[in-house]
């Protein structure tokens, strides 16, 4: 039973855009008419909104590449997500700004890549869609369940890929590159291939949070709390398939 409690706070306080604990809490704790609860299409909307904002911010450093916007707007949006994880009903705040710090990394990013290959923006958004509206099918079919147990190993999948980032961001500081993830090699290809597919695996769980939502009546300001966690989801398969085809383009 220990081993089991500690498992459950970890899963807790590793990454809160993935838990349907979150929004069963607000929801216990909170008495709303219709009016003020949670909708997939109100959420949906917002999403369009934080990806709108998001694409403008892309197209300022995309035209204007700047290494304090672009690291400076990751740093910022990683202390965002983070606030914004402890201070939900503030998520109406929190998602625009994300948005728009977001918006420079992505654009710097793109603009550096872009740089090096022709074509490969255009590869990586239309890949990008490619992989979103596959596992939208594929929720929406039913062959894949989002329960608790499928939840929680994605969450720990996800926390642990965050972790390698971080150790490789810090050893590049060094001079110290991973072989695994910035050389053109077959596992490379396996390892990148794992990552993106565990990416891919959180559009499900981004996609069961809009509904359960929903169900749950959450409080109207989860559904930028929400939007805010596709958008997060879709930027990491964006940057990730960019990262692959640059590293098997013969640069990375």
């Amino acid at each position: 039973m220990r081993s089991q409690s500690k498992k459950s706070r970890f899963f807790d306080s590793s990454n809160p855009y993935l838990k349907e604990e979150k929004f069963e809490s607000v929801s216990r704790t909170q008495s709303l008419d219709v009016s003020e609860k949670m909708t997939v299409t109100g959420a949906v909307n917002k999403t369009f909104l934080l990806g709108t904002i998001l694409l403008a911010a892309a197209g300022v450093s995309y035209t204007f590449p700047s290494s304090l916007l672009t690291w400076g707007g990751a740093i910022a949006g990683l202390i965002i997500v983070i606030i914004a994880s402890r201070k939900v009903e503030q998520s109406s705040t929190w998602g625009p700004l994300y948005a728009v710090c977001e918006g420079f990394f992505v654009g710097g990013i793109t603009a550096m890549y872009a740089s090096y290959f022709d074509g490969i923006v255009l590869q990586a958004v239309t890949l990008t869609f490619a992989v979103f509206f596959a596992m939208l099918a594929l929720y929406k079919s039913g062959l894949v369940k989002v329960t608790k147990s499928f939840r929680s190993g994605i969450m720990m999948a996800t926390v642990g890929i965050f972790g390698l980032y971080m150790v490789s961001f810090v050893l590049s500081f060094f001079g110290i590159n991973m072989p695994f993830l910035h050389e053109a090699t077959p596992l490379t290809l396996i390892i990148s291939l794992a990552i993106l597919a565990i990416a891919a695996l959180n559009l499900l769980l981004d996609f069961d949070t809009f509904e359960k939502g929903e169900e749950l009546g959450a409080p109207i300001h989860m559904e930028w709390f929400a939007a805010m966690g596709l958008i997060i989801t879709l930027v990491w398969i964006y940057v990730e398939i960019l990262r692959i085809l640059a590293i098997f383009s013969g640069r990375e």
